[in-house]
């Protein structure tokens, strides 16, 4: 009988099968080419098919080219007949020919390199040069004009064609110098980029160690919060190694980092064990009082530069940020509060919404080394911002100036958008 075909296969009008005759023997059917044969004996391998490399067809000689290379021909030939028989106009009459042959069938060649290998700046500069040259030398050359009656009006000056040459040498030897200065500034450019990419993908890769490193270490199997003293100590060391061998752009991941994470956040902790405590909405409960943080920044940003980087939403409270350069920085919602700003530079930062206190702008005052914060009434919960440089600080709210004017001293009132005028100095000096 005959088989049906497979139903994933698209159908073959061409495709021959085998019939079974009725003695179970199967009557031989030679396969055309190209068809499949249905037989009950399993499929033998097939030998791999022969790849043909197909070689790149080179373009076919026109007959005007043709044409042209027997004319060559048979110019040098009657240029070697005109030599051995001491015939002037036969040999000049071949070189001639040659030559002009020659230059005709390769004009369309150098043609098309000039093109292709000069952009049209050059060409048109290179032309205006060989111009400026050949004109010159003509002016040259023509400089020994004879006025002597019965002679002839132009006369060659050699002297200055040997000058001209000798020009020529020496503005070769410069032009080769100064391509070869061109040439090793390149490299050098081109150096410096690869030597600069290098680093970055090393540094990447040194952040990426780090954040899966302090993952490791701050979490349990489960994936909770499970720090220790000595856990707690080595994240911080960590921390403090790789902020001194990053550039702005790596301080300002690892800060994001830390803080979407909330590994630098005070957490709140039970009197036991001191483990954090949820806060029942699938969060760790915060504690600005008395609560811990996995990694405490504390100096190691002091004399950062994080200028023009992106710190959205970090936390950097009670950080010590003394003479860190702050400008151009993206500090929308960051949170500032009890953060040591003395000397920073904040020049064309972005301070929208950034907590740089709690409670309300009148009653709030600086950190304090012996007062204990209210974050209720704002008392000792803001930010140090004496001598700061708000220059050209950008969405600065009015909460946000009041408090800045009334504790950043009389040198940094001067340089904080719209002015102070009538808020008082509190910080009296």
């Amino acid at each position: 009988m005959t088989p049906e075909p497979n139903s994933s296969q698209p159908n073959r009008p061409e495709s021959n099968v085998t019939v079974e005759s009725q003695n179970g023997a199967s009557p031989t059917v030679p396969p055309e080419s190209g068809t499949i044969v249905a037989t009950a004996e399993p499929e033998k391998p097939m030998p791999p098919a022969t790849r043909k490399v197909l070689l790149q067809q080179q373009p076919a000689q026109t007959t005007a080219e043709k044409s042209g290379s027997v004319l060559i021909l048979g110019s040098i030939a009657a240029m070697i007949v005109g030599l051995a028989i001491d015939n002037v106009w036969m040999g000049l009459l071949g070189s001639i020919g040659a030559i002009s042959l020659a230059l005709r069938m390769m004009w369309p060649t150098w043609g098309k390199i000039w093109l292709q290998s000069m952009p049209p700046t050059w060409r048109t500069l290179i032309v205006a040069s060989f111009g400026l040259l050949v004109g010159m030398a003509g002016l040259l050359m023509l400089s020994g004009t004879n006025i002597e009656p019965g002679s002839r009006n132009i006369k060659i000056n050699w002297d200055a064609v040997g000058a001209i040459g000798e020009l020529i040498g020496a503005l070769g030897q410069i032009l080769i110098a100064i391509l070869g200065v061109y040439v090793a500034w390149r490299q050098y450019v081109i150096s410096k980029d690869l030597t600069i990419q290098q680093n970055r993908i090393t540094q990447q890769q040194t952040i990426d160690a780090y954040f899966q490193g302090v993952s490791d270490l701050a979490l349990d199997e489960q994936g909770f919060l499970e720090d220790w003293p000595q856990e707690r100590a080595i994240a911080e060391g960590r921390t403090a190694a790789i902020m001194s061998s990053v550039d702005a752009e790596g301080k300002a991941k690892i800060l994001r980092f830390l803080s979407q994470s909330r590994l630098v956040t005070p957490l709140k902790r039970d009197r036991l064990l001191g483990r954090p405590i949820l806060d029942g909405d699938g969060g760790y409960a915060e504690d600005r009082d008395h609560g811990i943080r996995v990694i405490d920044l504390n100096v190691m940003l002091a004399g950062a530069d994080l200028a023009g980087t992106d710190l959205r939403w970090t936390d950097l409270s009670e950080a010590n940020l003394v003479r860190a350069n702050l400008s151009k920085c993206d500090l929308v919602k960051a949170n500032l509060s009890r953060a040591v700003l003395y000397d920073a530079n904040l020049a064309r930062a972005d301070m929208r919404a950034a907590a740089l206190f709690y409670g309300s702008a009148e009653t709030a005052s600086p950190r304090s080394r012996t007062e204990f914060p209210n974050y209720q009434t704002g008392e000792h919960t803001g930010a140090v911002v004496e001598r700061a440089d708000f220059t050209a600080v950008k969405r600065l709210s009015e909460d946000q100036r009041y408090y800045c004017c009334a504790w950043c001293g009389s040198k940094s009132r001067e340089t904080i958008p719209g002015g102070c005028e009538g808020i008082p100095n509190k910080l009296g000096r």
